[in-house]
């Protein structure tokens, strides 16, 4: 059909921006785990998902920091905590 392919990526587009949580910009990643071993990484990732927390995958962001000779790869998981905003009579 003729201008499906546009709009199906305005529509992916629109979606991505709304899940981003860091898209408005209130807010800071908190780093939950590091580690250089990867498989270390991929049991930490598996027990997160076995367990029965409920988990906003959209508020996690899974990286990947790839290593150089001196520099080893390190693999990081954090996720996204939004500012609280401050009511009236609370102090910062």
């Amino acid at each position: 059909m003729p201008g499906q392919r546009k709009r199906k990526r305005g529509q992916y587009a629109d979606a991505r921006q709304a899940a981003a949580p860091s898209a408005s910009g209130a807010g800071r990643w908190e780093v939950l785990f590091e580690t250089q071993d990867e498989a270390e990484w991929r049991a930490h990732i598996h027990r997160l998902r076995a367990s029965g927390t409920r988990t906003d995958w959209t508020l996690l962001r899974m990286d990947t920091f790839c290593g150089r000779l001196i520099h080893p790869t390190t693999y990081r998981l954090s996720r996204f905590v939004p500012n609280r905003s401050l009511g009236p009579g609370r102090k910062p």
